[in-house]
């Protein structure tokens, strides 16, 4: 106290105080403030989508028009003083930024400020689009965040035999594709017009798709496009079995929601003291 006034600085235990208070209520969702956070967060990303969506359509974009713009821009400021304010909590800001959802959090208010500084830029608002996919981080109230990291575990694990199988069909589908170019190309008003073309007509047949768009003429072009679309049910089912045993072997225990103060990712093992990302020590 100094002539009659008392000083209203905080000190570090209050302001650490502060942090922690905001660090609950933006990274966790066990709190009811958490929660309401979350909730909150959720329904304006929903909204920010249809707002986008409805912009698209040009009869309610010509009558909507200042209304939606105006919408857009609540949207992107309020995404981006979160954006900052996860930023600021986070020990860690660069391992943040650099991780999924901070990509995420960055395209999806990003495009509006730079169609505001390069006009032609206009077309990049679609991916405003993307703020769909921070639903995956609010859901993890729900545990969602725990199966997409096991879906994506697998897939990693099982990359080198999808790249096979993809190789493999796509050898396939150039072989079939040019010996229907071979077979079909010389009748009458023929759609196979050339190797690619004829390419497309085997991916699509192997798919099982079928389109309509091609279609062969000749008994021995018919003959091969039977053989491809029975042996395409076959070679489904094979990426699906491959995915499923990379699956099996990254089944992960009960994880909690507690997001690590160094990068805020979440989905950690109940008896983990360490980030499984950025290596951070947990609270």
């Amino acid at each position: 106290m100094k002539g009659g006034r008392t000083s209203h600085v905080e000190s570090p235990e209050q302001e650490k105080s502060l942090r922690e208070k905001l660090w609950t209520i933006v990274f966790e969702a066990e709190t009811p403030l958490g929660k309401l956070f979350d909730l909150v967060l959720l329904g304006a990303i929903l909204l920010s989508v249809l707002a986008v969506m409805l912009e698209s359509v040009s009869s309610i974009a010509a009558e909507w028009g200042p209304q939606l713009a105006a919408a857009e821009w609540f949207f992107t400021g309020l995404f981006t003083l979160e954006y900052l304010l996860r930023i600021a909590l986070v020990r860690r800001p660069l391992r943040y930024m650099r991780s999924f959802y901070g990509v995420v959090d960055l395209l999806s208010c990003l495009p509006l400020y730079l169609t505001y500084f390069f006009p032609g830029a206009h077309s990049l608002l679609v991916i405003r689009i993307l703020r769909l996919l921070r639903v995956f981080r609010i859901l993890k109230m729900m545990s969602h965040v725990r199966g997409a990291e096991t879906i994506m575990r697998g897939l990693i694990a099982s990359r080198a035999k999808i790249t096979v199988f993809f190789v493999s069909v796509l050898l396939i589908a150039v072989l079939a594709g040019t010996l229907m170019y071979v077979v079909e190309n010389g009748e009458e008003n023929t759609q196979f017009t050339s190797i690619p073309m004829s390419i497309y007509y085997a991916v699509v047949s192997i798919t099982t798709v079928g389109f309509g768009d091609m279609v062969a003429v000749t008994v021995l072009g018919k003959l091969i496009t039977t053989i491809l679309v029975l042996s395409g049910y076959a070679i489904i089912a094979v990426p699906t079995g491959i995915a499923i045993t990379g699956l099996m072997r990254y089944q992960q225990g009960d994880q909690t929601t507690d997001a690590c103060p160094g990068c805020g990712v979440h989905g950690h093992l109940p008896d983990a003291k360490y980030c499984r990302r950025c290596g951070e020590k947990l609270d």
